[in-house]
This record gives C-alpha cells, structure tokens and sequence, in this order.
C-alpha cells in the first residue's frame, strides 16, 4: 500500500520553530519573572506591561500616552475598528487585502473599497480620484511592508503622498505594519506615522512575527485621545491584557536577544524566499510573481482563466497547503494563490513547489 507523502503547508505565515529564539525566550522569562514579580504577575491596566510601553513610545519617538499594548496586533484592529468605523462608513483596503482584517471590516458593515495594489504599493491616484470625487473615507486599511498576501511593499514616494491627502481630506490612515523588521533586501523606508504631522496615522504592529507567534503581543500607536479612547474599549474588554507575555517580550527587546532574534530570522527567510523563487521559475513558467524583498509572503499569479480554488483542491490532494487567492479579494477573481514560505524547510521548498506543479498541470 502507497504511504501517503508527508504534508507540506504554504499556509501559515508564521516562522518555523527552527528559526525561533527559544534561549533567548527562555531568559527573558527568567528575567521577567525575577526582576519584576508583581508587574509580570499582577492584572495591570489596560495600556499594557507599562516598561514594554515606554520602549515602543521611544521606538517610535512618541510619548508613552500614545501607545496601546494589546494581545497580538489583530486585538489593536479590533479595537481601532470598533472605535472609528460604524455601518456604512466608507472604508478604503487594498487589492488584494488581508482576509481576516476584510471579513472585520464586512463585519462592521463597512462599504469596502478596493485600490488595486501595485509592485510598489497602492494607486495613489485611483485614493486621490476617490477622494477628489467626494467620497467621505472615514478609513483606509494599508499594509506598507511586505504586504500580506501580495509581499509588495509601499515606496517611500507614495507613503508622502498618501500622508498627504490623509491630511487634506481629513482621513485616517490605519499603518497596518507587522512585518516591518523583516526586511533581508532593498530599502527601508520611513513609516506613515513618522510623515504624518497631524494625527491622521495610526500605527499597529506585532511581536508575533518577529519573537514568536505565540507571544500574541501587538500594539497601537496613533493620537492621545483616540487611545484614550481604545484604552477604556480595552479595559471593558479583558480589564488588562496578558502581562505575563508582554514583560517577557520587554525583557526580550531590552536584553540585545531582538536584534539577534531577528537577523536570524531575516537569513532564513532570504534563503527560504530565493529558493522558492527559483524553484517556482523552473517548476511553473505560468506563475508570474515578484521576488519579495522581506516579510513571509510570495502572491501568484497564473493566466486568466486558471481557477485557484481548484487549484487549491488538486494541491492538497497532494498533500500541499495552499491559500486562495481569492480569500483576499473582494470581487471573486479566481487566478492566484498566496504562499508563505517562512513556516518551511528549503527542502520542503523544492517538495512544495514538485506538488505545486503537478496540482498546476493536473488542471
């Protein structure tokens, strides 16, 4: 009897245990446990592990009054939603967008508009169309690096000018940038919330995807009284969130173990990235993508015509996950996938792709 092949996932976007600082994790929590007991084990408030507060505001050259620390980065949208967009509230997202902060936003009854997203970020002049046009945006959703699912990221033109008309047609610019550190090729550029000048950028981003997934800390960085205002959200909610992980992470980013934890991170996601790109090059002449220059995601495009979500079938048939491409789009188109290669071997790579190809050809 045929064994089954092992299962491959290109599903998750999260780093493979291998690549995970679990020394480093393992003192931090010594640390944190005997430096500072009452802090770590008490409820705290709803600002978050106040240390781990102070780092992020000087990070971020913001005062600590600016700064929500939240169970993971989806707690911070959640509650930046709930607070800023109500039913019918215009809200502009990418093409394609993350599928869970759409489904958030479909949840909320918001009337989604979506910017076609380009090698290097949005259409700044389709946002500055609809704007000109008169359309009310209360929100737009952006992702500026390594954007997921497509792994674009913004240019540091467009992020001028997008902060820009935020300013002038009184719209908030929601920064949504959880894979900001891990860039392994091209420039950094500078955040939308550095540009803004007036309060019309806020800011989240996470800990998840460069300490480790399970940590679930994020956090907001956006104006006085609109974290306040989440502030009061969040203490409804949980009272305070999980001070335990977050004095870990404080003692994580302040004991030299982050910047160690994310160059390692970084060369083996520049390693995994190049070799899916070539393998896909080799594999699949159809597939048309642009080499990531960080981050965790690759979006592929096969000719008009190519169904996704048959491909997604045929691919775990063969014991490879796949995400469709079409989770991430508002209008149904059927011709991508999205592939995480952080969560997988070089090895499984190569594997993955040989699936891939034969689930392709199999159509």
């Amino acid at each position: 009897m045929a064994t089954e092949p092992a299962p491959i996932s290109f599903a998750r976007g999260a780093p493979s245990l291998d690549i995970i600082d679990t020394e480093g994790l393992r003192a931090a929590a010594d640390r944190a446990f005997t430096n500072d007991p009452a802090g770590t084990f008490a409820y705290g408030t709803s600002v978050g592990y106040k240390p781990l507060r102070a780092w992020i505001a000087e990070r971020h050259r913001v005062s600590e009054d600016q700064v929500l620390v939240t169970n993971g980065s989806m707690q911070a949208d959640a509650f930046l939603f709930e607070t800023l967009v109500s039913a019918g509230d215009t809200v502009v997202v990418e093409r394609p967008s993350y599928d869970r902060t759409l489904l958030s936003l479909k949840g909320r009854q918001a009337d989604l508009r979506a910017l076609e997203l380009e090698e290097d970020g949005v259409n700044v002049r389709a946002f500055a169309d609809l704007l000109a046009g008169g359309t009310d945006v209360r929100l737009a959703h952006l992702i500026p690096n390594f954007q997921n699912p497509a792994g674009y990221s913004l240019s540091g033109d467009k992020r001028r000018a997008l902060v820009a008309l935020a300013r002038e047609y009184d719209v908030t610019i929601f920064e949504d940038d959880p894979y900001v550190e891990l860039r392994f090729s091209g420039e950094t550029q500078p955040t939308m919330l550095s540009l803004s000048t007036s309060g019309e950028v806020v800011y989240a981003s996470s800990f998840s995807k460069t300490v480790c997934p399970g940590i679930r800390v994020g956090y907001l960085v956006g104006d006085e009284e609109l974290i306040a205002k989440i502030a009061k959200l969040a203490t409804g909610t949980y009272i305070s969130p999980n001070m335990v992980a977050q004095s870990i992470v404080n003692e994580f980013v302040r004991g030299g173990s982050f910047d160690t934890s994310i160059a390692t991170v970084k060369t083996a996601l520049a390693e995994r990235a190049a070799r899916l790109a070539d393998a896909l090059r080799t594999q699949i002449p159809d597939a048309k993508f642009v080499d990531p220059e960080g981050g965790y995601f690759l979006w592929v495009e096969f000719p008009e015509g190519t169904d996704g979500d048959a491909l997604f079938d045929a691919a775990a048939a063969r014991g490879l996950a796949i995400v469709k491409g079409s989770d991430f789009l508002l209008d149904g188109a059927k011709n991508s996938i999205r592939i995480a290669y952080s969560g997988v071997t070089p090895d499984e790579i190569d594997e993955g792709v040989t699936r891939l190809a034969q689930a392709y050809a199999s159509l």
